[in-house]
């Protein structure tokens, strides 16, 4: 998954599911993005940015739906831009939050098992 997450996270090319072994670098730079998923609070994010009606939020428009404070919510969301999930915009005084879908669909990707895959794409 070329330019998604940081050269820390970037995702590996062979799915843990795909029959071979993972290496042992890959597997980690995975479970380092899994993990930043992985959390009831970055879920949510996720959701709540995907469905703002821009498709993009504020630290601001977030801190009030998760009642959360101001500082948590920006440690949340950059986990998440670190990871490569979400793409951070900054316009004035204020940085946007958006998703990068590839990112999104490589995780799903290297989830689905490679049958199940290519019955998916078959329909």
């Amino acid at each position: 998954m070329e330019g998604v997450g940081t050269t820390k996270t970037a995702m590996p090319a062979i799915s843990p599911l795909a029959g071979e072994p993972i290496k042992r670098a890959d597997a980690e730079r995975l479970a380092g993005v899994l993990k930043a998923v992985a959390d009831p609070a970055r879920l949510r994010l996720l959701s709540l940015i995907q469905s703002a009606p821009e498709g993009e939020a504020s630290v601001s428009d977030l801190t009030a739906p998760l009642k959360l404070s101001q500082p948590t919510v920006s440690h949340h969301l950059r986990t998440l831009t670190e990871a490569g999930l979400l793409k951070r915009e900054k316009r004035g005084v204020w940085a946007y939050y958006r998703l990068v879908p590839s990112a999104i669909t490589t995780i799903a990707d290297l989830l689905t098992p490679p049958r199940k895959r290519a019955t998916k794409r078959a329909r």
